[in-house]
Order: C-alpha cells, then structure tokens, then sequence
C-alpha cells in the first residue's frame, strides 16, 4: 500500500514527532541524548532545517522545524539511521529502533507556532517528570537564555510581541495544542485537550449538567479528536451514551480551538 504523501507547511514550520519501536526507550543515559543532540544539529545544517525547539523524552522526541527547502525527510531520515546505528552498537539491541516514519505537523499560524513552542517545552512537566523549567534536555533554557542548538529568531521577536517566553507559557490563549494522530488526541494528552475542548472546565462534572448541556459537552469533546473510550474515561459517562449522543460528529485537525 503507497504511503500517504505529507502535507506541506505554507509556513515551511513543522512539528516533528519521532517514536521509539514498540515503546522503547530512545535513550539509556546522557551519552546517548549528547550523542542525538549532535547528530540532528549535524544533520539539519546539512538539509538547511532550522530547529527552532527540542524536547528529547524517553520514548519520543519533538522537534520544531522550518524547512522551506523541503528537506526535511532527507534530515530526519539521516538522523535516524545514524542514531539507531550507533544506538544498536552501543547497547547490543537487534532490529528498528524508531516506530515507523516521523510524524510532521503543518504549521499554519503564528498562534500555532507559539503554542507548539510551549507544548514542546511543556513535555516533561505534563509526564510528570519534572518542571519544564528544570529540565535538561530541552530547548526551554535557550528561549529562556541564549539560543545554542536552535537558531530561531524570528520565533523569539514573535514572541516579544506576547512579552517575551516567560509570558508566553503564562498565556492562556496559547493552552490547548495537542498532539494528534489522523485527527484523533494522545492518550497522555487526553484530560488537556478536553479541558480545551471546554473552555477550561472540568471534564468529569459533564455528567452532572443536564441531557441538552451534558450532549453539547460530549459532541464539543469528540469533535476536539478524543474517542469515546478517551471520553467515558475522563467523564465516567457510558459510552454507550457517548457513542449515540456524538455520532456524526467531525473531528478537527491539528489546530487549536
């Protein structure tokens, strides 16, 4: 089956998501991060993608790109097999070490691009592994200080225009950005998105509200990209209930509300 082409950015900005086979942990130890971090830096100047922000987690890593060029599967698809090939070596570990292709994201407003630029930083505080401020392996000290791997400064003026980064992870017009996958919501994602898709309510209080009020909820959630199974979760509803009440419902894309 021929692989679905990517949808180009007017902008030429991307949000790339790069996973780990079946799960597995992209990183053992700090070498292995330096040894990455080295390696998308040689590979994006090499392809002229500029990198405006990077989180590496443990599984996962997002990245935001400019690439007016084109160019960024030759970049990405460089970078990953040089990186599995020396994870392999190192570790002993037989077989593909990304999921698949990278998932790329068109980018399609400055309001879109600021909200990635937080959503990327915020990776860490919303796995609950630590404050985005004081984690390392992240572009947040570059937005916050001087910028070293990333070379984006017409995200820092843009920025300005808000207050600079400190205000920007304060705003809450920019909260709401969520990853998708063909429309539909993460799981670890799940509880922000709903809470968007509601203009800040609590998900979990739908099923005390009336049927009309309730029903408005349940379709403002499915169209937000979550699943009933997401949904009954998060509200406690049926999803028998969810599934009638919302059939017919589109999703949206990659956008925020």
């Amino acid at each position: 089956m021929p692989r679905t082409a990517r949808q180009v950015s007017r902008s030429g900005w991307y949000h790339v998501i790069a996973r780990g086979n079946g799960r597995q942990l992209l990183f053992e130890d700090d070498a292995d991060r330096e040894r990455f971090c080295q390696l998308m830096a040689e590979h994006l100047e090499d392809a002229e993608v500029s990198l405006g922000a990077w989180c590496l987690m443990s599984n996962h890593v997002h990245l935001l790109v400019e690439d007016p060029l084109q160019r960024l599967s030759q970049a990405m698809h460089g970078l990953e097999t040089a990186y599995a090939l020396r994870f392999n070596a190192r570790t002993g570990h037989v077989g593909a070490v990304f999921q698949g292709r990278f998932k790329s994201i068109p980018i399609e407003s400055d309001r879109q691009l600021l909200a990635v630029v937080r959503y990327i930083h915020e990776n860490p505080e919303r796995a609950g592994v630590v404050r985005a401020d004081s984690y390392r392996w992240s572009s947040y000290h570059e937005y916050a200080g001087s910028f070293g791997l990333c070379d984006a400064p017409s995200i820092r003026e843009l920025m300005d225009d808000y207050g600079g980064f400190a205000a920007l992870c304060a705003d809450k017009r920019f909260e709401g950005y969520v990853e998708r996958s063909n429309g539909r919501v993460a799981d670890e994602d799940a509880l922000v998105a709903a809470r968007a898709a509601l203009a800040g309510g609590d998900p979990a209080k739908l099923k005390e509200l009336a049927v009309a009020r309730r029903n408005e909820g349940l379709q403002q959630l499915r169209s937000f990209g979550l699943t009933v199974k997401q949904i009954e979760r998060l509200t406690g509803i049926g999803r028998a209930v969810i599934a009638r009440e919302t059939r017919g419902v589109a999703r949206r894309g990659d956008k925020l509300p």
